[in-house]
């Protein structure tokens, strides 16, 4: 028997759609290990549906959906805005971990099925009562107020469409809904559609909205430039195209910001699917059909600032959703003279499909191009490896010189018009300490290139900068600044819109400044002015902190404690508001008569109460205390008579 993996490969989001099952089972028995096949694939209708079993279910986000800087790895079940909607266990099985917290999935429970499948039931308001009962003694057990366990098998079992919980907004959640996963056994999201649950209902194809095209090399253009470029779109009788053909030089990249929506909801979900054909022959397909929690960040490769995927190979991208698997899939690049049709197909878990057309002019790199009115001086934009230099046209020359090292490389502009003109280096042959273009000086601000997936310490001046193997995403042409004032010091490192798959650490001496080192750490600035806590230790004059983002960072000092306001305090129950406006909450621990007592926490709300073992009645003086993120410590004493 010959297999075409080929079609295999282009269809496997769809394969276990087809109603010949006896025949795929025996193809997925052979294309799969016996010991793994079930635990690994795809089982039609074996899960039940968690809301609402043979009804109608309507969806706020679905899997592979772009949220901020991560997959969305799941089904999110909508309520009506409504906590309390009874949740059901979706096959046989057992509980394998649940956990109550005030962050994430919120109070969360998984659970294992025979297959190897995990379910995953995410921001419940409760857990159902023998659940209920069974965390909360750990919890008194350990006097801690929120807590993750892991079961044995067996220890708690569930059997199919039994109810274990209500619906809720636990969590960093924005509105009550369930979030369903499905994972695999080792644990990777899979997304539930390809399960099938009739209950969700989507016959729309997804809709796009912008193309972009991207330089691929240095020698790359777009309509004559080196620029990335979006596109509108134009809609013809429900499929879509770029209206005007589009002169390309060199490689060329596509990305594409689109969405999905299922029937009777308006929310932009997510699709898996994207194919680019030249005609009949298929350039690339992307398929994200499961999530490795392992690399999760690497999303922030796989797109552009979150809202484009990339329909091109990238190198260093751990994520395996591409094929052809080489290094030119997605690389577009028609002949000098070529007038190429292309065709975006996007396809959603349940087969609708929409397309888009475009057409590529392929054109011989000209000298003389239009551009847009020049800076004043010249611009320095860092896009990638490459430096990119725009500026006006000088009486004084176009001849610029780059200073790498002891070398230096004269260069005429890339191209220009007769106004401005554009000089492009590759960073990879040397970063330029000075570049002399005639009528300015130039002073490049990076400081070195930090190769991915090596360790790589950065020192200079009063700044150190650690890169362990896997903080990176891909090479980094790392750019420092810093305001050195002793009130207000400030450390740039690159920019808030380029990202790290894991946590750098960084040793920053700051000179001068009275501060408290016991309540002053470091802070993150948004472009809106707003301080997040970082942290950070003190080592005499240096701190030194962890962080897995780009950006402006600060010092500041918090000596103000958090508030504490009491809303009800009573027999039943203890309850407050309790905020920090700087740095932060961080714990809090509340005792009754000198006795330890439970606090469940919503952030959201600000919102702390008391949950007691069996519901036995407070009495005696109450002491709470809340700490935040900087040590300060306050509290609320008062009696319960």
């Amino acid at each position: 028997m010959e297999i075409d993996w080929k079609d295999i490969l282009e269809n496997k989001n769809y394969w276990t759609l087809k109603s010949n099952k006896a025949a795929l089972f025996l193809v997925f028995l052979f294309l799969f290990p016996l010991s793994d096949s079930w635990s690994q694939g795809v089982i039609r209708d074996y899960f039940r549906s968690p809301v609402k079993p043979g009804g109608r279910n309507y969806l706020s986000g679905n899997f592979a959906e772009l949220r901020p800087n991560h997959f969305h790895t799941g089904l999110d079940y909508k309520f009506g805005g409504v906590e309390g909607e009874p949740i059901y266990a979706a096959a046989d099985g057992w509980v394998h971990r649940i956990k109550i917290s005030t962050y994430g999935y919120g109070n969360v429970i998984y659970l294992k099925h025979p297959t190897g499948h995990i379910t995953l039931y995410g921001h419940l308001r409760n857990f159902n009562d023998k659940l209920h009962r069974f965390i909360l003694a750990k919890m008194y057990e350990q006097q801690v107020n929120e807590l993750e366990l892991y079961l044995e098998p067996g220890e708690l079992p569930v059997k199919k469409g039994e109810q274990i919980a209500n619906g809720g907004n636990t969590g960093s959640s924005g509105g009550p809904h369930l979030h369903f996963e499905i994972r695999d056994s080792l644990d990777r999201a899979m997304d539930p559609l390809m399960f099938g649950f009739p209950e969700i209902i989507d016959r729309i194809p997804p809709i796009p909205q912008t193309v972009a095209l991207v330089p691929l090399g240095i020698d790359s253009r777009i309509n004559g430039k080196y620029e990335r470029k979006e596109f509108p779109l134009v809609n013809r009788g429900g499929n879509f195209a770029i209206a005007e053909p589009i002169e390309v030089t060199g490689q060329i990249g596509v990305e594409i910001r689109s969405f999905d929506q299922l029937d009777g909801a308006s929310n932009r979900n997510g699709f898996p699917h994207f194919e680019i054909w030249k005609k009949d022959s298929l350039e690339l397909a992307l398929t994200v059909d499961k999530v490795d929690f392992n690399f999760t960040r690497q999303f922030l490769l796989h797109t552009h600032q979150n809202r484009f995927t990339k329909l091109y190979f990238q190198p260093d991208l751990k994520y395996d959703y591409i094929y052809p698997k080489l290094p030119t899939a997605g690389y577009l690049e028609p002949k000098i003279g070529e007038r190429a049709s292309y065709q975006i197909r996007l396809r959603d878990a349940l087969g609708n499909q929409r397309n888009i057309d475009f057409t590529l002019l392929g054109k011989d790199q000209e000298f003389i191009v239009n551009l847009p009115s020049p800076p004043s001086r010249a611009q320095v934009d860092y896009i990638g490896k490459i430096l990119k230099i725009t500026a006006p046209v000088s009486n004084l020359g176009g001849l610029a010189q780059f200073y790498v090292g002891n070398q230096i490389f004269e260069m005429l502009p890339a191209y220009q018009d007769e106004q401005a003109r554009v000089y492009l280096w590759d960073m990879r042959f040397g970063i330029p300490e000075e570049i002399d273009i005639c009528s300015e000086l130039i002073l490049t601000a990076v400081k070195a290139q930090i190769p991915v997936g090596e360790e790589k310490l950065f020192a200079e001046k009063s700044i150190q900068i650690a890169f362990d193997r896997n903080t990176l995403l891909e090479d980094l042409y790392l750019r420092i600044s810093q305001n050195a004032s002793s009130t207000n010091p400030q450390l740039q490192i690159n920019d808030g819109d380029e990202y790290l798959w894991n946590s750098m650490e960084v040793l920053w001496n700051i000179s001068g400044g009275n501060w408290d080192k016991k309540r002053t750490y470091v802070y993150q600035i948004s472009s809106s002015g707003r301080k997040s806590f970082v942290g950070g230790f003190w080592e005499d004059s240096s701190i030194r902190f962890r962080t897995r983002n780009f950006g402006t960072f600060t010092l500041a000092e918090d000596q103000t404690g958090p508030s504490i306001r009491p809303v009800r305090i009573s027999r039943d129950e203890i309850r407050f508001t309790i905020r920090d406006d700087l740095s932060g909450i961080a714990s809090f621990e509340a005792k009754v008569n000198g006795e330890w007592v439970l606090m469940r926490y919503e952030h959201k709300k600000s919102l702390i109460w008391s949950e007691t073992l069996d519901k036995q009645p407070l009495e005696g003086a109450v002491i709470l205390r809340v700490t935040d993120q900087a040590g300060n410590v306050s509290e609320w004493k008062g009696t319960i008579s």
